[in-house]
This record gives structure tokens, sequence and C-alpha cells, in this order.
């Protein structure tokens, strides 16, 4: 992870988020992540979180976690442009990574149309990518 972690969150891994092998679903380190995100946004004055669409995602899978496996997730600003904020981010259990990965988001309008982030999580994000 190259930006610095403004955000970190711990889970336990519920058994709804694993699979048929006991292993945690993909989608489940996707949804942290999310929630990390959400509080990030929420910091920065930002309620509506569904005006920022993922454009890319991608993920790596280093190590299996399973049910009742306490996860760190730690999310970091590696990118503000004017409508888009680029995220990486890690999962680790005991210190060891578990899962990376990145994603980037656009701020959208009601109509869809990429817009200007607001100036106040445009500053927080500032602050935190330096």
């Amino acid at each position: 992870m190259t930006g610095r972690a403004v955000v970190s969150i711990v889970r336990r891994v519920a058994f709804a988020e694993t699979d048929a092998s006991g292993r945690i679903h993909f989608t489940a380190p996707l949804r942290w992540v999310e929630e990390a995100e959400h509080l990030l946004l929420l910091r920065g004055g930002v309620r509506d979180v569904a005006c920022f669409p993922r454009v890319d995602v991608r993920s790596q899978y280093l190590v299996s976690l399973g049910f009742d496996d306490e996860v760190t997730v730690e999310l970091a600003v590696v990118h503000v442009g004017r409508t888009s904020i680029g995220y990486e981010w890690r999962g680790s259990r005991r210190a060891e990574t578990c899962f990376e990965g990145r994603h980037t988001v656009v701020h959208v309008d009601l109509q869809g149309s990429p817009t200007a982030l607001p100036e106040a999580l445009r500053d927080l994000l500032n602050d935190v990518e330096r």
C-alpha cells in the first residue's frame, strides 16, 4: 500500500461471509473496504455515498481467511482528481497481509455525469493524501 492508511476497521469473518469451502467469499473483503470508504466519506461530510460509483476495482487474495478470523482492513487515499478518488487497501490477520487491492470511484451528479468533488471532501482527502 503506497498511501497512508486513513481508515482502519476490524472485522470478524461471519459464517454468512464464507463459501462452501469454509473460506471467505471473494466479495466479503470488497464489502469491508466499502465500509471503510464510507467512514472516510462521512468524515468529509458526504451523506450520499451512492454518488460515487466504482469505475475500476482490482483485488488480490494472498492468504485464506475463514469463519471467525479477525481481520484489520486499512484504506488509504492514493489519488485525488477533480472528479475521482483512488484508494489502495489491504486486510491483515495478525500482521500478515491476506488480501490487497485498489479501486477508483468517480463523483457523479443525479444524471450520472462526472462532477467535481465537494470542496470539504477534497480538502480532507488532500490533507490525508500527503
